[in-house]
């Protein structure tokens, strides 16, 4: 791992909050490799420097952290953005987790289920076509999709870069003057705006899209802008 600041380590290792640490740290009660230090910006290396909070070694743990959040609209899905443009990583807490990364990514005006972890190599497991996890959306488009539309959609239609494999499609609502409707697209591939894409293919221009599953994972009751940790037991049923 990368030298971090003191006070990320700290965090990361579940001493306190981030801001909390650095009060901790001001205060004298962490000692790196025997010697007290206050400045902030002090940067540590894991498994290199010996870290001490109040005299009792301070280690961080190996485990994977993931971390589920429900996408607002707005926000890129990247960790910076050099137009500063707003991004996902205002949204969750990678001054406590250093390493957090997206799992794919959301559209600015998508919302809903992203992942982030700390480990890459998960990271790229989740992401491979040859995993095919599934993952549902919900869009609200223009017009109401025929029961015609319905079934290319879970054959697969024509894009401009390729055949899609087969999805399931489901109409969950439709208003009563045909404007729009409400329709629930799975898929397990991972192109770029596809859903967006797939729909528009058989007519319909998408106003709203949200992701609500992961793999076997769903939002749950998760307000939108808010994260929270996966269990062990989630992770392990994501990497299954």
């Amino acid at each position: 791992m990368e030298p971090m600041r003191l006070q990320k380590y700290l965090a990361r290792a579940g001493v306190a909050s981030r801001r909390k640490c650095e009060e901790l740290i001001a205060a004298g009660r962490v000692k790196v490799n025997g010697a007290t230090v206050r400045e902030l910006g002090t940067k540590v290396a894991p498994g290199v420097d010996a870290v001490e909070f109040d005299g009792e070694a301070v280690a961080l743990s190996g485990e994977t952290v993931v971390i589920m959040l429900n996408k607002p609209a707005g926000y890129l899905t990247a960790m910076s953005d050099a137009r500063g443009e707003d991004t996902v990583a205002k949204l969750v807490p990678v001054g406590d987790y250093p390493g957090l990364f997206p799992v794919g990514r959301l559209d600015r005006d998508t919302t809903g289920l992203l992942l982030f972890a700390t480990d890459g190599e998960l990271g790229n497991r989740l992401l491979h076509p040859s995993r095919g996890v599934g993952k549902c959306y919900v869009a609200e488009v223009a017009g109401v999709l025929s029961e015609g539309e319905r079934r290319r959609l879970e054959e697969g239609v024509e894009l401009d870069d390729g055949m899609t494999a087969p999805a399931r499609c489901e109409v969950l609502s439709a208003r009563s003057d045909g404007s729009r409707c409400t329709v629930a697209l799975s898929i397990h591939e991972g192109r770029k705006r596809q859903v967006r894409r797939m729909l528009a293919a058989v007519g319909h221009e998408v106003l709203a899209l949200d992701r609500t599953t992961f793999g076997a994972l769903s939002l749950g009751g998760l307000p939108r802008g808010q994260w929270r940790l996966l269990s062990s037991e989630e992770v392990a049923l994501l990497d299954a």
